[in-house]
């Protein structure tokens, strides 16, 4: 689907703060991709679909609230399955994630429980490209505690789908590179 309903639904995606890139008319992956954020912050079903009960949802103007009020963070909402950029005590950004499944994987042998940890944590070390481990390949991740990491990924489904790590699509981890909203030592709530 293309043209000027899907850019004029695109420019109110982003004045809302929904993160899609560039509005361009087309209805790609980075639009469906924030189609499904606003779908979770409206309680809406997941599908990435403009349909009737999404498009009423962006014509209310629905927005998740931040819980960060002053300062700068990265919060990462486990119930809704968001991530809210706040720059300056103002809700920024927000994007579609997929966090711990909650279900049990193995690894080496060991059984664990696939859970994203919740608190305050800090952006400690990243690695500009793409990071091979045990438990799958991560895009340009950038760790806040332990080998839980914000990362990208080919697949962001609408439901809890992870080890642990905070999934992004690779364009919205690479958005998070290059607009400088992450840095190294910039806070991550999750919870």
């Amino acid at each position: 689907m293309s043209g000027p309903y899907v850019l004029r639904a695109q420019q109110r995606l982003s004045a809302l703060g929904y993160w899609l890139g560039s509005a361009d008319g087309e209805y790609g992956y980075l639009t469906s991709q924030a189609v499904m954020a606003l779908q979770k912050a409206a309680g809406l079903g997941r599908d990435g679909i403009l349909g009737p009960k999404t498009k009423a949802a962006l014509e209310r103007g629905v927005r998740p609230d931040a819980r960060t009020r002053s300062g700068s963070a990265i919060e990462v909402d486990k119930t809704h399955q968001l991530v809210l950029v706040v720059l300056d005590g103002r809700l920024r950004y927000v994007l579609n994630t997929s966090t711990g499944s909650g279900r049990p994987y193995t690894s080496d042998g060991h059984t664990y429980v696939a859970t994203t940890p919740e608190g305050r944590f800090s952006v400690q070390r990243q690695i500009d490209g793409l990071r091979v481990s045990r438990l799958g390949e991560l895009w340009r991740p950038k760790y806040f505690t332990g080998g839980y990491a914000l990362h990208g990924s080919p697949s962001v489904p609408g439901f809890p789908a992870s080890h642990g790590c905070v999934r992004l699509s690779n364009p919205a981890i690479d958005f998070l590179w290059s607009s400088g909203v992450a840095p190294i030592g910039r806070t991550v709530w999750v919870y």
